[in-house]
C-alpha cells in the first residue's frame, strides 16, 4: 500500500482526524474502489460507476448502515 496526499475541505479533514480506525479503513476502501472506477473507465456514466462502487463496497462489508455511520461522524462535526 502507498500513501498519497489529497486536498479536502476543513470539515472532511476534521472528521477524518476523529474517525475510528475501522472508519478510516472503510473510507480507504471506498476511495480505492472509487478511484479504480473513475480512472479505469471514464466512458461510463456516473450512475453506472456509483452502482458498481456500491456493489463492490457491499461485497467488501461496507453496508449502507456502515456508510451512514461514517457520514454521521462527518456531519456531527459541521
Amino acid at each position: 500500500m502507498e500513501t498519497i496526499r489529497i486536498q479536502v475541505d476543513a470539515e472532511t479533514a476534521q472528521a477524518y482526524e476523529v474517525a475510528s480506525q475501522e472508519q478510516i479503513e472503510r473510507l480507504q476502501l471506498m476511495l480505492q474502489l472509487w478511484s479504480k472506477e473513475v480512472m479505469g473507465r471514464p466512458q461510463r456514466t456516473l450512475e453506472e460507476m456509483m452502482e458498481d462502487i456500491a456493489d463492490q463496497a457491499s461485497a467488501n462489508g461496507l453496508t449502507p448502515e456502515v456508510l451512514q455511520s461514517i457520514l454521521d461522524v462527518t456531519f456531527e462535526l459541521s
